[in-house]
């Protein structure tokens, strides 16, 4: 009887593990600017925050980011697509880990280890384009394995 059960828990779980999909996080929602996002990666789905909408249009603010690592990072690469109606207008790509020579504080970190970020963020534009349209943002490492994977959604329509 004990088997079966184990049996029948061991098949929820796995029905459920394999049929994921992640919700979509409300970042920030005032009157001219939304930003949702959506984890990509199917294994794993990450926590995401920012003060204040406004705050964005600063073109520096803090954010919160927060996950458990499901691979090592001894070498981490992002890559960002800006997408509108479905076409990539625009990509870019950076190294943020790679021996000797690391931009992030929690380069080194191992599998199983919390990520945590709090602090500020410069976007390193002069505005935020006005519009809808989808961030695409992923982090690799050394493997080219997703370390984090998430889906933007902007409704811009702030007027500068």
């Amino acid at each position: 009887m004990k088997t079966s059960n184990v049996l029948v828990l061991i098949l929820v779980l796995l029905s459920i593990n394999a049929s994921t999909e992640w919700p979509t996080h409300t970042v920030c929602k005032e009157d001219n600017l939304e930003i949702h996002y959506k984890s990509c990666d199917p294994q794993q789905d990450f926590a995401f925050s920012i003060d204040r909408c406004s705050d964005v249009a600063t073109h520096t603010f803090n954010i919160r980011a927060a996950m458990v690592l499901r691979h090592s990072i001894k070498e981490l690469y992002a890559k960002v697509d800006l997408i509108i109606n479905g076409k990539t207008i625009l990509s870019y790509s950076e190294t943020l880990c790679e021996p000797g020579h690391s931009k992030l504080i929690f380069c080194g970190k191992k599998k199983g280890e919390q990520l945590y970020y709090e602090g500020p963020v410069t976007l390193g534009i002069k505005e935020i384009p006005q519009g809808d349209y989808t961030i695409s943002a992923r982090l690799t490492n050394e493997d080219r394995v997703t370390v984090a994977c998430a889906d933007f959604t902007v409704k811009n329509y702030l007027d500068y």
